[in-house]
C-alpha cells in the first residue's frame, strides 16, 4: 500500500486567484516554495471542475519537485485525479469517515474546525490535520462569525491529539503569537498571495516561526 506524503504545516500557503495580482497560482506557488512554504492549499472556487483538475496536476508537479504536500480545498474528486497528496474539507463539505473510505488510509484529509466538539468529532473520523479556522478577522472570508482569537486557538489545539493549523487574518505581526497559543503551523492567504515580494514575505514568516 502507498505511504502517506509526509506533510509539514508550519508555513502552509492558501492560493487564491483574485488576489495573486493576475499571476498565475503555479507562478506563486513555485516562488513560495522554493522561499521554504511547508504546505500548499490550492483554493478556487469560481472556476470549473475541469480547470481546477489542470491547476491540481501543475500544482502538484511543483510541489512533488520540492517535497512539499499538496491539498485541494472542499473536492475530493479533483485532488484525487489531479494527483494531489490530500483534500481539505469544510464542515459543510462530504463527510470525512466517507472521504477516507474512498480515498484511503495513504491520503491526508485536514478539516476546518471552530468547536471542540468539531476537533473531537475529526479526530475520530480519521482526520491527519485540523485546520482553526477564523483566527483573526480577515477579507478573504466573511462567514465565519466571531474570530477564534489566541484563546480559541489554544481551546481547539489541546482538543486532540491531531497537528493544527490556524488560519484568518495571519501575517508577520501575529503569528508568533499564533504558534505560541498552540498550533503547529499558520495558513496565510493574502499576506503572502498579494504580496510584489513573495519570496521576502515567506522568508520573514519562517524567521518569526523558528525555521
Amino acid at each position: 500500500m502507498r505511504r502517506k506524503t509526509p506533510f509539514n504545516p508550519l508555513l502552509y500557503l492558501v492560493t487564491d486567484p483574485d488576489l495573486s495580482l493576475g499571476r498565475p497560482e503555479e507562478e506563486v506557488v513555485r516562488r513560495a516554495v522554493s522561499a521554504g512554504v511547508t504546505m500548499v492549499q490550492y483554493r478556487d472556487k469560481g472556476t470549473t471542475t475541469r480547470r481546477r483538475i489542470e491547476k491540481t496536476r501543475l500544482l502538484a508537479a511543483i510541489c512533488r519537485d520540492t517535497g512539499v504536500a499538496l491539498v485541494v480545498n472542499d473536492r475530493l474528486d479533483v485532488a484525487l485525479v489531479g494527483g494531489a497528496d490530500g483534500v481539505h474539507l469544510g464542515q459543510d463539505d462530504m463527510e470525512l469517515a466517507d472521504a477516507r473510505r474512498i480515498a484511503g488510509d495513504a491520503f491526508i484529509i485536514g478539516i476546518s474546525v471552530t468547536t471542540v466538539e468539531e476537533a473531537m468529532q475529526a479526530e475520530a473520523a480519521g482526520a491527519d490535520y485540523l485546520g482553526a479556522n477564523g483566527v483573526f478577522p480577515t477579507g478573504t472570508k466573511t462567514d465565519l462569525g466571531e474570530p477564534l482569537g489566541l484563546e480559541g486557538v489554544s481551546m481547539l489545539a489541546s482538543a486532540t491529539s491531531l497537528p493544527m493549523v490556524a488560519i484568518g487574518g495571519i501575517k508577520d505581526s501575529n503569528a508568533g503569537e499564533v504558534i505560541s497559543a498552540g498550533a503547529d503551523g499558520v495558513a496565510v492567504v493574502s499576506y503572502i498571495v498579494s504580496a510584489e515580494d513573495i519570496e521576502g514575505r515567506c522568508r520573514k514568516l519562517l524567521e518569526i516561526l523558528g525555521k
